[in-house]
């Protein structure tokens, strides 16, 4: 990009895919949020009340961490710093390797040391040893969206690993290490059951908390397959053989060959020297840009209806619904793996998100029989 703005190269250490999948978790952290300080001003959500108490002992035990954890950003940063170009080329490789700078290392780990203790110093002044703090869900969603980060990862890169098992088994450990292959669904049903565990632990009610996320998930989905379409990571469609229906359509937005794409796939590029000199010899359907689009639109269809709806677990219910048929139907002219039930061939997404559209079918239809029992103002349980 800066190339055909600019007109020079800069090598950064950015990877589109993973650029685009941390503008998603914002943008979901913050229609999170938004949505769940909405609810607690309605009286649907609630505080609880958490006792913090000071321990000389945890202190010396985070200070020793900061030192810890210093001394590895200044061991790596030394390192990066003086070897640029090849952090640009390959992030993952120096970042998982044993490469690094000792003397940056030792500094930054006494700073951390000497910072960490300062504050600790400062908070010793007070005699209170007990503080009684009131916790609102909305103040929650730094550790929710980490919790939502560590157990998606772990659950979309083993239905990845699912799908695409004889490629997995070739390098198990680069392929689970690697910032590319991941499997969405899979991702979201281990996140899902990482953070009902957790709003289970702190007392947040889970239909309130999944009906708030809907939004969130829906958005933060479509941009993430921006991310899909800008690197070419193998999630594309099926060769489109059709011709274009309407002409102010863009080439790009009906086919696609996706040059330069991080998959390696496709045919030698003329005249380009490097990595990612490949592109696909037919057009495609973009089937990540076509997702993104519809993700836009369903968000906003859950975004208009939020306010209406006051039957706890709906519009989750509903939420899975449209996720489920989008999905399916995306999967018809999507390059996938299938496998074979019963006489029947369908992806693990088709599969997948059959069974979300029937859950979000079953939910809406369960939560509408309870009606008359769920106006009141819910509990947090």
């Amino acid at each position: 990009m800066l190339k055909d703005l600019f007109g020079f190269n800069l090598p950064l250490p950015i990877q589109t895919f993973g650029f685009f999948v941390a503008l998603a978790f914002l943008a979901g952290a913050y229609v999170l949020s938004t949505e769940l300080k909405r609810r607690e001003k309605l009286g649907w959500l609630s505080p609880v009340y958490e006792t913090r108490r000071r321990d000389d002992a945890s202190n010396v035990f985070k200070i020793i961490s900061y030192g810890s954890m210093g001394f590895f950003i200044g061991y790596k940063l030394g390192y990066i710093i003086f070897h640029w170009t090849l952090f640009a080329m390959d992030t993952r490789a120096v970042l998982v390797s044993s490469k690094g700078n000792l003397v940056s290392g030792i500094l930054a780990g006494f700073l951390f040391l000497y910072l960490k203790y300062i504050d600790s110093q400062k908070k010793a002044l007070t005699s209170v040893k007990e503080t009684r703090e009131e916790i609102w869900p909305h103040q929650r969603v730094g550790a929710i969206i980490g919790i939502a980060a560590v157990w998606g990862f772990a659950g979309a890169k083993l239905f990845d690993g699912l799908e695409n098992w004889n490629s997995y088994m070739e390098d198990p450990w680069g392929s689970f290490l690697s910032f590319s292959g991941l499997t969405f669904y899979g991702g979201l049903i281990m996140a899902a059951a990482g953070i009902l565990w957790y709003a289970r632990k702190k007392g947040i009610n889970g239909w309130q908390l999944v009906d708030s996320a809907s939004p969130a998930l829906m958005i933060s989905y479509g941009m993430g397959r921006v991310g899909c379409h800008m690197a070419g990571d193998g999630d594309w469609g099926v060769v489109n053989v059709y011709p274009k229906p309407f002409a102010f359509l863009p080439d790009w937005l009906w086919r696609y060959t996706y040059p330069h794409n991080v998959a390696n796939e496709g045919q030698p590029i003329p005249g380009c020297r490097g990595l990612h000199c490949l592109e696909l010899p037919q057009g495609v359907f973009p089937t990540s840009i076509y997702e993104f689009i519809l993700c836009c639109m369903l968000f906003f269809v859950l975004w208009a209806i939020r306010k209406k709806i006051k039957i706890p677990g709906l519009i989750f219910g509903i939420y899975l619904a449209m996720n489920g048929i989008e999905r399916f139907f995306i999967e018809l002219i999507r390059v996938n793996n299938k496998y074979i039930f019963w006489g029947i061939e369908a992806t693990q997404a088709e599969i997948i998100s059959l069974t979300l559209f029937l859950s979000g079918v079953m939910i809406i239809l369960l939560r509408l029989v309870r009606r008359p029992m769920i106006l009141t103002k819910p509990s947090n349980t």
